[in-house]
């Protein structure tokens, strides 16, 4: 028991200091001891029953334990049985590698998103690769995720932050199964039509921003790409701002064939823009009135925005998914890859995909889609192999049937010899 200046007992882990001021001490339920401080008698005890209460019932508003800290009771709460020891000594070498040099002496309930992704761009300033980073930020979710658990913090601030494989992020093509999966969830979320449209038109994410009805012939069933948006800031400019150009190249000026699924999804953008239009909160901005893709408020839209709607798509798949089975990161530029890929599967001619594609050249199709014409190339052979197959099995039949002629004609010659 506590003692005051005068030697009365003051309670529990409660005393008085020199100056007259008092302080209680108690232990968390991490084994941390922790000090408390007040003017009066009254107060130190009401600070204390409050912080002995948020103990007992687990409710930590703002915790001090520091990620380090964090880590060890991490791994020993929840990967002691969970994971192998090759898993368990990969774990702490990242940590004390990567993490702990930056954020280990945070407190866990003082690290923003901002934080960790500070530390992702030190990871790549510093020449680690898109591995690496990954491997940090999903340790990162996954200690952030228990810490919510236990109510240490009250928001996982590393699940925000996105890290990009440069090397395959804007070459990405979605499997046919990634592409069922991907446009499953994304159903009738706001963006739904323009995703559609991507993938079933492979227009550039600009040539469909800038589109407007006019651009859209529902009798030839075709759809007439003359223009592209840009969201930057140009000469003359006090700052970023929406413009409309002419596509890419020459050959970027083409009119595509219009699907009856890509068919559905412009008329239900046609609807869904009109409704958008009429509304009082609506706020377009002049020279853009007509364009087909808006905003929420009848703006032009830019990458970032539909870059952060597809975010979310793929944040609703991994939610309930394991790390070892997360859906992939794209770029708006991967629905144009996906829609070239599956020309090439479904065999149409690779002068074909270049004039839907806009490229201003064969080559730069075929350099683009090497991929996907190597495994033709494997098919093909296989294909070879078969027809020769077949040609050899018929050769083979002919023989056999020669052969018994022979046998039967020399029998015949022996009969009458």
């Amino acid at each position: 028991m506590g003692k005051n200046l005068n030697g009365r007992e003051l309670g529990k882990g409660i005393s008085q200091r020199k100056d007259g001021s008092y302080m209680a001490r108690y232990v968390d339920k991490y084994g941390v001891r922790k000090s408390l401080y007040a003017s009066s008698i009254n107060e130190i005890r009401l600070k204390l029953k409050a912080a002995q209460y948020e103990e007992e019932n687990r409710i930590v508003r703002y915790s001090d334990i520091t990620l380090t800290k964090w880590f060890d009771t991490w791994m020993e709460v929840y990967k002691k049985n969970a994971v192998r020891a090759g898993t368990k000594a990969g774990y702490l070498n990242i940590f004390e590698k990567h993490i702990k040099p930056y954020l280990g002496a945070y407190e866990i309930g003082e690290i923003k998103t901002s934080d960790v992704r500070r530390l992702i761009n030190k990871l790549e300033a510093d020449g680690l690769g898109f591995a690496t980073q990954n491997r940090v930020k999903i340790m990162l979710v996954d200690m952030f995720d228990k810490a919510l658990m236990d109510d240490l913090i009250r928001k996982n601030p590393a699940k925000g932050v996105r890290v990009i494989n440069k090397e395959d992020f804007e070459r990405r093509v979605l499997t046919k199964e990634e592409q069922i999966t991907f446009f499953e969830c994304s159903k009738g979320t706001y963006f739904d039509n323009l995703f559609v449209v991507a993938v079933t038109t492979g227009m550039r994410i600009g040539e469909i921003c800038a589109l407007t009805w006019d651009d859209i012939n529902l009798k030839t069933k075709k759809i007439s790409v003359t223009k592209t948006l840009s969201y930057r800031k140009i000469e003359g400019d006090e700052k970023r701002s929406f413009h409309l150009g002419p596509p890419k190249t020459k050959a970027s000026i083409r009119e595509i064939p219009i699907s009856p699924k890509c068919e559905v999804a412009l008329k239900k953008q046609f609807i869904l823009r009109n409704n958008i239009m009429s509304n009082r909160r609506c706020k377009p901005i002049e020279g853009f009135e007509n364009v087909l893709f808006v905003s929420r408020i009848g703006r032009p839209l830019c990458d970032q925005t539909i870059i952060d709607s597809i975010d979310k798509i793929i944040n609703e798949i991994n939610y309930s998914r394991d790390d070892a089975d997360q859906f992939q990161r794209l770029s708006p530029h991967c629905f144009r890859h996906t829609f070239a890929t599956r020309c090439f599967e479904a065999g149409i001619p690779p002068k074909t995909v270049q004039h839907l594609l806009g490229h201003a050249s064969l080559d730069m199709t075929m350099n683009l889609y090497t991929h996907v014409m190597d495994d033709k190339k494997d098919e093909a052979v296989i294909a070879l192999n078969d027809y020769y197959f077949d040609i050899e099995q018929q050769k083979e039949i002919v023989i056999e049937d020669d052969f018994k002629k022979a046998i039967s004609d020399s029998r015949k010659v022996v009969a009458f010899g």
